[in-house]
């Protein structure tokens, strides 16, 4: 896919985004009415049962093997390298959410794990008290007021929504191993990179209770309200109590 046709499916999907939402009374993320945030439940509930099979016979035996096999020493300086290689993304997301001390301290994450951190494997930065954040293009349109429209189940790459489905796109054109020469090279970095992501979920599919697929939607949508409030979410339990609001800073 070239780099015009990924701006172009970005600009469509956010089309659509705007034009539901224009329709919709209110819909948002957070909403609590499923039929609005989820009105394609019947296609993506195909979809997430295709992910699952993927998942459960090919990525996460795959995903075991490599936690079992590569050292954890290794493991986090694949993660390392990856965090840093892409932090550019977090970094151009600060400036453009108006953020620009945070972008400023990222920059020197940046440039700090670049150079000092071997190329990103080692993490001095955060010796150094330099706090890593989570930004993207998802998070940027919330921030510009983008409502999310319907909740999305994509195959392989799993939940998100018309909205985060857009900021993905644009994000696309700045993973540097797009650019490689070799096609192994473009393809294998890809792959360690989602590799890596599944083995850092192994652990949490503790967590998962009742229905899959209605536990994983909503997870991911607070947790998206979550990071594109900054944290700022009301506490509906403290609010009935009478109590003030409490929130936390995650970024």
């Amino acid at each position: 896919m070239t780099r015009g046709s990924v701006r172009a499916l970005g600009a469509l999907l956010l089309l659509l985004s705007c034009a539901w939402t224009s329709c919709a009374r209110a819909g948002d993320a957070d909403d609590t009415d499923n039929h609005k945030i989820d009105p394609l439940e019947g296609m993506n509930r195909k979809v997430q049962a295709f992910n699952d099979t993927a998942d459960r016979w090919v990525v996460k035996p795959v995903a075991r093997g490599y936690v079992r096999v590569v050292p954890n020493f290794m493991r986090r300086g694949v993660s390392n390298f990856f965090e840093n290689l892409t932090y550019p993304i977090v970094i151009v997301n600060q400036f453009l959410q108006g953020k620009v001390g945070q972008g400023f301290s990222d920059m020197g994450r940046f440039v700090v794990n670049s150079t000092l951190g071997v190329g990103g494997l080692l993490d001095p930065a955060s010796d150094a008290h330099l706090q890593v954040h989570n930004e993207d293009f998802g998070q940027t349109f919330g921030k510009w007021g983008i409502k999310a429209g319907p909740y999305l189940v994509l195959p392989i790459l799993g939940p998100s929504t018309f909205r985060d489905g857009a900021g993905s796109l644009c994000a696309a054109p700045m993973y540097p191993w797009r650019y490689a020469d070799e096609t192994w090279m473009r393809y294998g970095a890809s792959a360690l990179y989602g590799l890596d992501t599944r083995a850092a979920l192994l652990n949490a599919e503790d967590l998962i209770s009742g229905d899959r697929y209605t536990f994983l939607r909503d997870a991911y949508l607070q947790r998206r309200n979550f990071l594109i409030k900054d944290g700022q979410v009301e506490d509906e339990f403290m609010n009935d109590s009478g109590d003030d609001d409490t929130s936390a800073d995650e970024k």
